[in-house]
């Protein structure tokens, strides 16, 4: 998720008021929130704000409201494996990236489990952008459910509003890929930007705050010849299987997915100011079940031998259908991709998870970033980390110890 994304959440102004609010918290988050953000834009938050906001994001009553997905009768196992030799010293670099966890599941064992920040796997953390993946795998179930014809269907089929607006001719595939052609400017540094603009949008009546902006748009080129990451875009993916579906997107998710793979906790799901899962952003769940998540998605997203998504879905979602101008790599349906098939969902200050299936891999990094939303040294960082994992796991494989 680009800077400042979660300004298109229009998140409320972060007072912690007494009663039920300062009740739901431990005493843990209770003694990290001793100098409370007072501001709606979290790249303005101190670190410790950051450290204490990002593990309650969703027992904050007057920072947003939520929907939750609930889970089953009983969880996923995890069965431990043996430790993952890494040639590196994990404790450096779990400080260097400030990471609240750091998981890897190889094989479908879980090979390291490490926590920081004063976090540990009892807790959920917030996603930021890693939410788009999980809207990308509910497209793929509302193909599947027949709720979505057709991923060449046009945006306007599915949201009447859009007709005769820059998305009308746009489809669905183009939506997910951020192909749409469509003005978007993400640069919040810039006081016309389009999220700058959206906070202060009054929708039309009865229109959908999201709905009434992205209507407005121009044309910036034709519909599938140009990339441009837009969160703004995402959220449009999620009204459109909402409306779809004819289900809030936590309930679908916890039909499709929540409780079918056995997640361990409940999960949630920030609201926009106008009632509706932010699609872009801001599910809130416990590391582990970042792993299960991703183990569910390696293993084709199954359950009891049946797919949830169409046959052939998930290879078309997790390899390039855009080019974003870096050698290698590419962007799917909401998923980053890289060009030896692993492919990884990603969210600003930390927040992945990293899938190989050619090594039968999965690496989930929570955390906090010290050097900002997209620190310069904790990204190549962490892509450098991804590499060295596939190594000693390549190096296992052939009975030899990592260098």
């Amino acid at each position: 998720m680009r800077l400042r994304t979660i300004a298109l959440s229009t998140l409320a102004v972060l007072v912690l008021a007494a009663g039920a609010g300062w009740a739901s918290l431990d005493k843990e988050t209770r003694g990290l929130l001793k100098s409370l953000p007072t501001n709606r834009d979290l790249l303005f938050w101190s670190q410790d704000q950051r450290d204490a906001a990002f593990r309650a994001m969703d027992r904050l009553p007057v920072l947003a409201k939520w929907h939750t997905m609930h889970t089953g009768d009983a969880p996923r196992p995890l069965p431990a494996g043996e430790p993952l030799a890494l040639p590196l010293d994990v404790d450096a670099y779990l400080q260097a990236q400030r990471s609240a966890a750091l998981l890897i599941l190889q094989g479908g064992k879980l090979r390291l489990e490490r926590y920081g920040l004063g976090f540990d796997g009892d807790g959920r953390w917030t996603s930021f952008s890693v939410a788009k993946s999980f809207t990308s795998t509910l497209v793929g179930a509302a193909l599947k459910d027949g709720f979505i014809k057709s991923l060449d269907d046009r945006v306007s089929t599915y949201i009447p509003e859009m007709r005769g607006s820059a998305y009308d001719d746009v489809s669905v595939r183009q939506l997910l890929s951020m192909t749409s052609g469509v003005a978007w400017n993400e640069d919040y540094a810039d006081p016309q930007s389009d999220v700058a603009r959206f906070n202060n949008h009054v929708p039309e009546p009865g229109v959908d705050a999201l709905v009434s902006y992205m209507r407005q748009l121009p044309r910036a080129a034709p519909a599938g010849e140009r990339w441009n990451y837009s969160t703004g875009e995402t959220n449009l993916v999620g009204v459109l299987v909402a409306r779809a579906t004819g289900k809030p997107l936590a309930q679908y998710l916890e039909e499709k997915v929540w409780r079918p793979i056995g997640m361990e906790q409940q999960g949630t799901w920030i609201l926009s100011k106008t009632g509706l899962e932010i699609s872009g952003c801001c599910i809130q769940a416990a590391p582990r079940d970042y792993a299960r998540f991703g183990q569910f998605i390696l293993e084709g997203a199954r359950i009891g031998g049946q797919s949830i998504v169409p046959e052939g879905w998930l290879q078309e979602a997790t390899r390039k259908q855009a080019d974003i101008g870096q050698p290698g790599r590419g962007y799917g349906y909401q998923w980053w991709t890289y060009d030896d098939g692993s492919f990884a969902a990603r969210g600003i200050f930390g927040q992945g998870i990293f899938i190989d299936p050619q090594r039968e891999l999965v690496i989930v990094t929570n955390g906090n970033w010290g050097g900002g939303a997209r620190d310069p040294e904790a990204l190549p960082a962490r892509e450098d980390f991804y590499r060295v994992v596939q190594q000693a796991v390549d190096a296992e494989r052939a009975g030899q110890r990592p260098n």
